[in-house]
């Protein structure tokens, strides 16, 4: 119990300052620091959508990014269409479209390749997600009328009731707002029993089975499930650069969020939070200083991977040593 509270603590006190720190900052005139925070939440947003699979389902999909990049562009296309395109797209500045649009594509994508993507296992299936992702990389590359490898700009933001994009502070508070569902979705999920047949899968699938369980749909739903919450990342993340590309769903950006998931802690409810935050701090600092700032975070990485179980959320809480080290 006192490795669970010490977790629940962790969480309250990195999303407290999470939901204090921009604000306080926009209003001292550090404006910079809320974009920065801005990115950090989106990403985790993707982040725990991933964790989902990754680290209650143990499937590790080096695709992820695709869906940053298909909600994105759910948001990006409409609106070049009403602005530059030949036809107009009905409710093209519509958000609540646009969302159900980024949402509704991603989970499309997600069942049809997860249909064929979970047919295989362990390094097939990262495989396999990195080629799928690769395809949609190259179809938005060979697409010269919405940039091609330029990208596009988005010139005018989702419209959305209440909100106003336009507004850091707001669209700040949206994308929190939006991380704090995300988390409550993957908790309730993995508690219930259907969390618990999806980890038992990644724990022994053979056994499961047995036992009666259908696990291939209950990965594929999971699977889905994740690529709709990555797509919701990716029209926030849209909104909020103004600008689009495919180098936005490059197996780079998997890897990131990989990472992400790994350095924090997978299969922990505040871990891709906690790794986002370290990612955009490392990435933040050390690229002012050198184009080699993935080597620190690697090392990092290598050290947490090798001697701590946990991620970060296990060593600050007091995660034991992997055995044999």
């Amino acid at each position: 119990m006192g490795t669970l509270r010490k977790k629940g603590t962790l969480t309250i006190v990195v999303m407290a300052a999470l939901a204090i720190l921009p604000p306080i900052l926009l209003w001292s005139g550090q404006a910079f620091y809320l974009d920065l925070a801005t990115r950090l939440v989106i990403l985790a947003i993707a982040a725990v959508s991933l964790n989902l699979i990754l680290g209650y389902g143990g499937m590790a999909s080096f695709g992820h990014a695709a869906f940053i990049g298909i909600g994105a562009y759910a948001v990006g296309i409409p609106v070049y269409h009403n602005t530059y395109g030949e036809f107009e797209i009905i409710a093209s500045y519509s958000g609540l479209f646009q969302i159900a649009l980024a949402v509704g594509i991603s989970a499309l994508f997600a069942l049809i390749t997860g249909m064929i993507c979970l047919r295989t296992k362990g390094v097939y299936f990262i495989m396999i997600t990195m080629a799928f992702a690769q395809m949609v990389f190259y179809l938005f590359v060979s697409l010269d009328i919405y940039g091609g490898d330029d990208g596009l700009v988005i010139d005018i933001r989702s419209e959305l009731p209440l909100v106003n994009l336009d507004s850091p502070l707001q669209l700040y508070l949206l994308a929190y707002g939006s991380l704090v569902v995300a988390m409550l979705i993957v908790r309730t999920i993995t508690r219930s029993q259907f969390g618990m047949v999806l980890q038992g899968a990644k724990g022994n699938n053979e056994r499961v089975v047995t036992l009666g369980y259908n696990t291939y749909a209950y990965r594929l739903t999971a699977y889905v499930i994740s690529g709709a919450m990555a797509g919701y990342a990716g029209a926030l993340l849209g909104n909020f650069t103004t600008f689009i590309s495919p180098e936005m769903m490059g197996w780079t950006r998997s890897g990131e969020l990989m990472f992400m998931v790994i350095l924090g802690g997978a299969a922990t409810t505040i871990g891709p939070v906690l790794g986002s935050l370290v990612f955009i701090v490392i990435e933040e600092v050390f690229s002012s200083f050198t184009i080699y700032w993935h080597l620190p975070f690697g090392i990092m990485l290598i050290i947490i991977v090798l001697y701590v179980r946990g991620g970060l959320v296990g060593l600050i809480t007091g995660g034991k040593k992997k055995r044999g080290k």
